[in-house]
């Protein structure tokens, strides 16, 4: 039985009846399964981040592929280059799932949170009724009005010895009131037709269960197993003319006009050079 979080309202996980907890018992038996990538599902009420947690067990050898790891509040979530994510409890869906692709070269495994992009994309368009939109490289957007939000990121991180967690967060029920930055969204406010979290979980999983299995059954490559072209037709930042800011000052400006073989931004510039940009190698992605 979880224990009384203090943290809320009278301690009690239904504090919020907008907001019920996560049903552990049904996401198991919807997710894990005999030759299944689920091996494990939890959920814990309060984290740090389930990123760093699942990092530390996999470097302990206490998590095997396909664990997952849900909280219903994260106190010190991240996105990339360590910035903050927070969200009120059991408003959004918050997660980190530990992959070992050990078939596919460690140079493709930079299309782990491109795969994960278009997975969660497709999950919520399935189970929410969300057309949601990929920035590259590890956003999630959302329309809100006649506005483009982000309604979610995207953290990949090395784990043990041959694995990656990688961690999503998506804002699902918050509020106008509740946004941390007016350019923030949620599925709500998008107008999803269901903002039950259990099957919108339950979708991105299998979702992600789907691409991540053509992914390593073509060894990585993005092109025969579908993922680049995928990712393109997802993209909104192909089209547009953005500004790239990259370490040293040093910045690049152009219209992206496509994502490479091995998931880089290709910026073509004024000056008619095609210059490819890694997601390890950039601060911001901004509008030029």
């Amino acid at each position: 039985m979880t224990p009384r979080d203090a943290s809320e309202p009278n301690g009690s996980r239904w504090s919020d009846l907008d907001r019920p907890p996560l049903n552990i018992t049904a996401l198991r038996r919807g997710l894990v399964r005999p030759g299944g990538l689920w091996s494990e599902v939890d959920v814990v009420q309060r984290t740090g981040s389930t990123n760093s947690d699942l990092v530390a067990r996999a470097a302990k050898g206490e998590a095997s592929e396909g664990a997952a790891l849900i909280a219903e509040e994260q106190s010190a979530g991240r996105g990339r280059l360590d910035r903050q994510w927070t969200a009120p409890p059991r408003s959004g869906l918050f997660f980190s799932v530990l992959l070992t692709p050990r078939e596919v070269p460690v140079a493709r495994w930079g299309w782990l949170p491109l795969l994960t992009g278009v997975a969660v994309a497709a999950g919520l368009s399935r189970a929410a009724g969300v057309d949601t939109a990929l920035k590259w490289p590890n956003d999630l957007l959302v329309t809100v009005g006649e506005d483009e939000r982000k309604a979610g990121g995207i953290l990949a991180e090395r784990a043990g010895d041959g694995g990656v967690v990688i961690g999503v967060g998506i804002n699902v029920s918050l509020k106008d009131d509740e946004l941390p930055v007016p350019t923030a969204g949620s599925l709500v406010l998008a107008g999803a037709v269901s903002t039950d979290r259990d099957p919108l979980l339950r979708g991105v999983l299998r979702s992600l269960e789907d691409w991540y299995g053509k992914w390593r059954a073509a060894e990585g490559d993005p092109g025969v197993c579908g993922l680049q072209e995928a990712y393109a037709a997802g993209c909104a930042t192909l089209g547009r003319v953005v500004r790239a800011e990259l370490p040293g000052d040093r910045a690049i400006v152009g219209e992206a006009v496509a994502v490479d073989g091995d998931g880089r931004l290709v910026l073509a510039t004024e000056e008619g050079v095609q210059e490819p940009v890694g997601a390890g190698d950039i601060v911001h992605l901004r509008p030029a």
